[in-house]
């Protein structure tokens, strides 16, 4: 352990290092402060455009779904005013808000909302977000109905008590119809309901934000956003300390380390909250060593993870040994165990003296995760694992992992949505795609069956406790090695206010300049 505490320290100078090199490059000049605009910034496409499914991020207030959540991350209504279920479960009524209109004029109604549900029938329709699938928010779809103007219907072949966590945010996104093709891709700008619209957007440059004057609910108080899409890090906190941009909109748009950085000069501040984001470490479950539960379960044991917490991430992140993210309502706290000991004790059951040698995927370009890949590297050797850390992009670590070309892969999942059977079923269902695509290996009777179990349970409280067993059964099993569940963290500059994490994203509607 010597090693890894030398280790540790040296990762955490390499950081420090690597973080005031890009603070010596030195900043000149200042933008021009317009009155109008809020220049905000990102590291990747927040409206990526016409070939994603939903043209834009939900955090952009573009567009609005029916069912949006709460700060608990429970459902509450949007473009759907009320709803009941039926006593079987199988058939949900929604009634709509009167009165809103798309960006383009047009009336949202039943009937608007209906040829948004056949644009999901469709087809799958990909994204850079969530892909726009109908069996994973409506399984077992049958029927959409329109009952009148502002009544839609929806009658499912199984029950479907928790159709309304499914629903939230990116299941039940709606668009103008007049948006659309035949083959329903986007023909141009996303119209949406929002508090914002969008009048420009330049791919890998910018997306320009107004408000919508005719909103049917509150008004956002900024006139204008413009959204800056900033690759890199540095780049972007010398666009924050030289005032081009005066906040980052996004999840992973601020490094812990540089948002510590920014907040020492007063004329910044941050603000964090839970994410829907967790990090975690694929295991090849199809082959040796990680095919066998006790050498998965070894990994999980030796790694301290309150030390990656605090010495990569500082402070801006949550150990936690269960699958399932921490914003979910079906969240229960699992026990995190960081045991040495007995970590060594079964990896000798497993190796019996051995050695194990394994690649260790990366992602290009993040130091954090480099970081990671060190301290773990440096622990599993004392367990027998010798790693070998290899940098891909997440395309190329993709199609490694489906093809087993791996021993240890660095993921990380945010929720699609609230229902936590989501994520039970990709992860540890035995034919579950991420299962299957990430060869993990899991194949468990029990898990199965309470998966099929959770799926007829019409019963919120007999769903709950399955869920709960299921998390358990994730530790036991650790289909992946949970690290821990990020924070949202945002920057931005004091001149701005109403500047408020959320789960995903920032309150934009609130953004405005301060007095």
């Amino acid at each position: 352990m010597k090693h890894y505490q030398k280790l540790k320290k040296i990762i955490a100078l390499t950081l420090m290092a690597a973080m005031l090199l890009s603070l010596s490059a030195g900043i000149t000049g200042s933008a021009e402060e317009n009155t109008q605009e809020i220049v905000l910034g990102d590291y990747r496409n927040i409206a990526p455009g016409v070939e994603d499914a939903y043209y834009c991020s939900v955090i952009l207030y573009v567009w609005e779904p029916l069912i949006t959540m709460d700060a608990a991350g429970e459902p509450v209504g949007k473009l759907a005013s009320s709803w009941e279920m039926s006593e079987d479960a199988k058939t949900w009524t929604f009634h709509l808000q009167e009165g809103v209109k798309f960006h383009d004029g047009e009336d949202f109604n039943a009937d608007a909302v209906l040829y948004n549900f056949d644009r999901i029938r469709y087809e799958v329709k990909t994204s850079g977000f969530y892909n726009l699938n109908v069996d994973s928010y409506y399984p077992n779809l049958d029927q959409v109905n329109k009952i009148d103007d502002y009544t839609v219907e929806l009658t499912f072949t199984e029950p479907n008590p928790t159709l309304l966590y499914t629903m939230t945010n990116f299941g039940s996104a709606m668009y103008s119809p007049a948006c659309f093709d035949e083959e329903y891709n986007f023909t141009g700008i996303a119209q949406g309901t929002g508090p914002f619209k969008i009048t420009e957007n330049v791919k890998d440059e910018y997306v320009l934000l107004e408000r919508n004057e005719d909103y049917w609910g509150e008004k956002a108080k900024a006139a204008s956003i413009r959204v800056r899409t900033i690759p890199e890090a540095d780049t972007r906190f010398s666009a924050m300390k030289s005032e081009e941009i005066m906040g980052v909109i996004d999840l992973k748009a601020i490094t812990p380390a540089l948002a510590t950085e920014l907040v020492k000069d007063d004329n910044f501040a941050l603000t964090t909250t839970n994410s829907t984001m967790i990090d975690f470490l694929c295991l090849n479950g199809t082959s040796a060593p990680f095919d066998d539960v006790r050498m998965r379960q070894a990994v999980s044991m030796m790694i301290d993870r309150d030390a990656i917490a605090e010495s990569i991430y500082l402070g801006y992140a949550a150990p936690t040994s269960n699958i399932l993210n921490y914003s979910t309502p079906f969240y229960t706290e699992q026990p995190v165990e960081y045991d040495p000991e007995q970590a060594k004790a079964l990896a000798q059951e497993v190796l019996g003296g051995e050695r194990a040698s394994v690649k260790y995927l990366i992602q290009t370009g993040s130091a954090e995760q480099k970081a990671e890949a060190e301290l773990i590297s440096a622990l599993l050797a004392e367990i027998g694992i010798d790693v070998t850390i290899e940098t891909y992009d997440w395309a190329t670590m993709r199609e490694m992992m489906a093809a087993g070309d791996y021993g240890i892969a660095r993921g990380q999942q945010g929720l699609s949505n609230m229902e936590a059977l989501t994520i039970f079923k990709r992860f540890m269902d035995s034919e579950g795609d991420q299962n299957v695509n990430y060869s993990l290996g899991v194949s468990d009777e029990q898990v199965d069956a309470l998966i099929d179990e959770a799926d007829q349970a019409l019963d919120m409280d007999q769903r709950r406790d399955i869920y709960t067993q299921l998390q358990e059964l994730s530790v036991e099993l650790q289909p992946v090695v949970p690290l821990f569940n990020e924070k949202t963290l945002m920057v931005y500059n004091k001149k701005l206010a109403g500047y408020e994490a959320q789960i995903y994203g920032i309150d934009l509607p609130n953004v405005c300049w301060a007095e």
